[in-house]
């Protein structure tokens, strides 16, 4: 998956301006940082040319996979993720216990239904705040923005937070996000890192974010 082919390198260096080789760290999370908020598709919402907004979101998703690379290609060869590895043997610990509070995702998508897909409603306004509940489960998501039933643009982000006890299996919810997204979410976005739209992923990501403690067992 972080295989870089020389085309890569040229994309690097030509959208980031720094080549891969010279890459660090600092100057990668600075860049990325800067290139999201530029090439962000919510900044293009307010343009009513389709193509500029296609061409905006294609830029973006391309900026997302180069920094996929990168990060693989800082960590395999500058031991970018000790820390965080640490941490992934803890939280896949038989026993761990998970809680989110308000975790920050946004879903990428042309597909003009998943919104209310996502929070079983009809075709209206869907308003900041509102809540849906997660099937099988006491979490529920949060929606993050005003999304209007009419004027839907060609893409747009769908902003939300998910907020559950550690009584709620992270399975579920994982299944549950998984099944509505999975095959129309352009890009996915958890807690600030790009996330493959695959379930194994999303329930890594989710885990990580959400990791508790250990349970004492009985």
């Amino acid at each position: 998956m972080n295989n870089i082919t020389n085309a890569d390198k040229a994309e690097i260096l030509k959208i980031f301006e720094v080549s891969l080789e010279d890459m660090d760290v600092e100057t990668f999370k600075k860049r990325k940082k800067e290139l999201r908020g530029k090439y962000h598709p919510d900044n293009f919402e307010k343009f009513e040319d389709e193509l500029v907004k296609q061409m905006a979101t294609e830029r973006f998703q391309k900026i997302e996979d180069l920094s996929a690379k990168i990060e693989g290609y800082l960590s395999n060869t500058k031991n970018i993720h000790v820390q965080s590895e640490s941490a992934t043997e803890t939280y896949q610990q038989e026993g761990a216990l998970f809680a989110g509070t308000k975790l920050k995702i946004e879903i990428i998508t042309t597909e003009k239904d998943l919104k209310y897909h996502l929070f079983g409603t009809k075709y209206r306004w869907l308003v900041y705040g509102e809540e849906f509940k997660i099937p099988n489960t006491n979490g529920k998501i949060i929606i993050d923005d005003d999304h209007k039933g009419r004027q839907i643009g060609f893409v747009e982000t769908i902003k939300m937070y998910v907020t559950f006890s550690e009584f709620d299996a992270v399975e579920d919810i994982v299944d549950w996000l998984f099944g509505k997204i999975e095959g129309k979410a352009k890009s996915l976005i958890i807690a600030g890192k790009t996330i493959e739209v695959e379930r194994r992923s999303i329930e890594d990501a989710i885990k990580q974010k959400t990791f508790l403690r250990l349970g004492t067992g009985d």
